[in-house]
C-alpha cells in the first residue's frame, strides 16, 4: 500500500467492516486493471443453447407444477437500483430548456423514439399520468393548461422533483409502469401478480424478496403494505415479503486517476457500491431451495404475461429435472463403489445435459481421479438461464469462455468485459446469435440437504472499472463481478432459448411507451 492509512481512515473502514487487507487488494485491482475475458466461441443453438420443442416446453410445464410443492421456493428482484438513469435526457431538458421560440420548435420537432418530444406527444399512455395531472391540480395548476402555454419544463419538475410526483429520486420499483382498468400498477406490483402464479407453495403461500436501499426501505415497506391485501384476495395466496440491503463491506474505495485514494471534501475517503454483484452476499444470506431471479423492470401486463410464465415453469421444471438427476448420479459418486461404465454415465450425462465442459485430460485420469473429478463438477450451485435471440440490444450474451486456469465453461459475458481491439475475439462475438434476459431460476443446496457457500465459487478476476467523477473530479470506480456474470462463474450453467416476450427491460422512460409495457 503506497499511502497511508489515518486514525480516521482506521476507523471509517472498521465501521463498514471492511479490512485493510481488501482495500489494499482494491488499490491494487486498480494499479493492475483486470484481464478481458478469453472468449472461445459464441454459444448458439445445439453448441451451449437449449433449444426446446413444443412437446418438450409442455412436459417441463407439467414437471413444474407437478414436483415444485416439494421445494421450497422464492422470487429474489434486485430492486435496488435508482431511476434516475431513465429521466437523463429529461432533466437535461429541464437544465437547458429556456422557453425561447426555438427551444419550443426544437422540442415538438423531435420524433426520434427516445426523444424528450416523442414522451410529451405522448405522455397520456403513461401509467403515471393520471397522478402526474393530480399533483399539477394540487398546485391550482392544469396540465393542459401548461401544455397550452409551452410549459414543458414546468411538468417535468412536477413530475421529477420531490415537491410533485418525485419520479427523479424514486427506485423504478415504485415508478407507475402499467395501466389497468382497476388502478395503474407500479412495477413492485407486477413482481406480486408473478409470484402468486408459479411461485407459491401447497399452502398458497408466495416468497419474494427485495433488494432495497436503506433510503427507500420506508417507502417500500409502505407500498407493500398499501397493496398487499388487493393481491391476496385477488389470487387467494398470502405473501411473505422480504427485503435486504447490500451490505456496507461490498462497497468499493474509489481512487483518482493516479491511484491514489479518492478522498472528499472533508478528506475522508469514497467509497461506492460495488454494483449489482454485490448482491450475490444477499443472495447467500437466504434459505430457499430453489430461487428465481428476475429484474425489477423485466415485466409486461397481464394481456401479454401468459407465455412468460410458461417459460418461468420450463426453466424452474429443468432446473428441477437435473438437479433430482444430479444429486442420484453424486449419491453414486459419493458411495465409491462406481463402475467404468457408471463413470461412462456420468461423464456424458455432465457432458450433454449439464453442459459442462470436460477436457481430455480427463481420460487419462485413474477411475478413482475420475469419480473425484465428476463429484467435484456435479456438486456445485445450478443455474437455468433464459436467453433470447439478439436482435440487435446492446449488452450481454452467452459464450464459451476459458479462465485463468484452463477451464472452459459458459459463461453471460458484457461487453465491457470483451477486448474488442483485439480482431480474432471481436470476430467471435459476430457469431453470437442470443442475448441475456437475466430471467434465471438458480438451485443452492447440495445433494445431502447442505447449503453452499456462493462466496465460493465467485471468479474475482472478472471485476471491472469505470471512469466516473464527483465534485467535477474524474475517479475511477470498482465493480465487483456481476451477479449473474462472475458472481456465478462456478456454477453448473445452462442456457435455455426463450422467446423475446420473455425479455422487456426499461432503459429510458420512454421504454413504457413500448408494445410490451402498453
Amino acid at each position: 500500500m503506497n499511502f497511508r492509512l489515518t486514525a480516521e481512515d482506521k476507523l471509517q473502514i472498521s465501521i463498514k467492516n471492511i479490512s485493510e487487507e481488501q482495500i489494499n487488494q482494491q488499490v491494487n485491482d486498480f494499479k493492475n486493471g483486470f484481464p478481458f475475458i478469453n472468449l472461445i466461441r459464441a454459444a448458439t443453438e445445439k453448441d451451449g443453447i437449449l433449444c426446446l420443442t413444443e412437446e418438450r416446453v409442455h412436459d417441463l410445464v407439467n414437471h413444474f407444477d407437478a414436483e415444485k410443492d416439494k421445494f421450497d421456493l422464492l422470487k429474489f428482484v434486485p430492486a435496488s437500483g435508482a431511476a434516475s438513469r431513465m429521466f437523463k435526457n429529461l432533466f437535461e431538458f429541464i437544465q437547458n430548456f429556456d422557453g425561447s421560440n426555438s427551444a419550443i420548435e426544437k422540442l415538438e420537432s423531435e420524433s426520434d423514439f427516445n426523444s424528450v418530444g416523442y414522451f410529451f406527444k405522448n405522455i397520456k399512455n403513461f401509467a403515471f399520468y393520471p397522478e402526474l395531472c393530480k399533483s399539477i391540480e394540487s398546485k391550482g395548476l392544469n396540465i393542459n393548461t401548461l401544455i397550452e402555454q409551452k410549459k414543458y419544463d414546468e411538468i417535468l419538475k412536477n413530475y421529477l422533483y420531490d415537491d410533485g410526483l418525485g419520479y427523479g429520486n424514486l427506485p423504478k420499483a415504485l415508478l407507475r409502469f402499467h395501466a389497468y382498468p382497476d388502478g395503474n400498477r407500479f412495477a413492485i406490483e407486477e413482481h406480486l401478480v408473478e409470484a402468486a402464479k408459479y411461485c407459491t407453495d401447497e399452502n398458497g403461500l408466495a416468497k419474494v424478496h427485495f433488494t432495497i436501499s436503506p433510503e427507500h426501505r420506508l417507502k417500500f415497506e409502505q407500498t407493500i403494505e398499501g397493496i398487499l391485501p388487493k393481491y391476496e384476495k385477488a389470487f387467494d395466496v398470502k405473501y411473505a415479503i422480504s427485503y435486504s440491503e447490500q451490505k456496507p463491506y461490498t462497497d468499493t474505495i474509489a481512487v483518482d486517476l493516479e491511484n491514489n485514494p479518492f478522498r472528499n471534501d472533508d478528506n475522508s475517503l469514497l467509497f461506492r457500491p460495488g454494483g449489482h454483484g454485490a448482491l450475490i452476499e444477499n443472495l447467500n444470506d437466504l434459505n430457499e431451495e430453489i430461487i428465481f431471479i428476475k429484474n425489477i423492470d423485466n415485466i409486461v401486463p397481464d394481456h401479454l404475461r401468459e407465455k412468460t410464465y410458461v417459460y418461468k415453469k420450463v426453466i424452474g421444471g429443468l432446473l428441477i429435472d437435473l438437479q433430482i438427476r444430479s444429486f442420484e448420479f453424486l449419491d453414486l459418486l459419493d458411495d465409491g463403489f462406481v463402475t467404468k461404465e457408471e463413470i461412462d454415465e456420468v461423464k456424458s450425462f455432465a457432458t450433454n445435459e449439464l453442459m459442462i465442459n470436460i477436457p481430455d485430460s480427463f481420460n487419462g485420469l485413474s477411475e478413482i481421479e475420475q469419480v473425484e473429478s465428476l463429484y467435484l463438477l456435479l456438486n456445485r450451485p445450478m443455474r437455468i438461464c433464459g436467453m433470447v435471440k439478439n436482435e440487435g440490444e446492446p449488452g450481454g450474451g452467452p459464450f464459451w469462455v476459458k479462465n485463468s486456469k484452463g477451464d472452459i465453461s459458459l459463461q453471460i459475458v458484457e461487453s465491457s468485459q470483451m477486448d474488442l481491439q483485439n480482431e480474432s475475439q471481436k470476430k467471435i462475438t459476430t457469431h453470437a446469435t442470443h442475448f441475456n434476459p437475466v430471467d434465471l431460476v438458480c438451485s443452492v443446496y447440495n445433494f445431502k440437504g447442505e447449503k453452499f457457500n456462493l462466496k465460493d465459487f465467485i471468479d474475482y478476476e472478472t471485476g471491472f472499472i469505470s471512469v466516473k467523477s464527483k465534485d467535477g473530479r474524474d475517479l475511477k470506480a470498482l465493480e465487483l463481478p456481476g451477479l449473474w456474470n462472475g458472481a456465478m462463474a462456478d456454477w453448473i450453467t445452462i442456457f435455455v432459448e426463450t422467446p423475446i416476450i420473455t425479455f422487456n427491460p426499461v432503459k429510458t422512460v420512454n421504454d413504457l411507451l413500448r408494445p410490451q409495457h402498453q
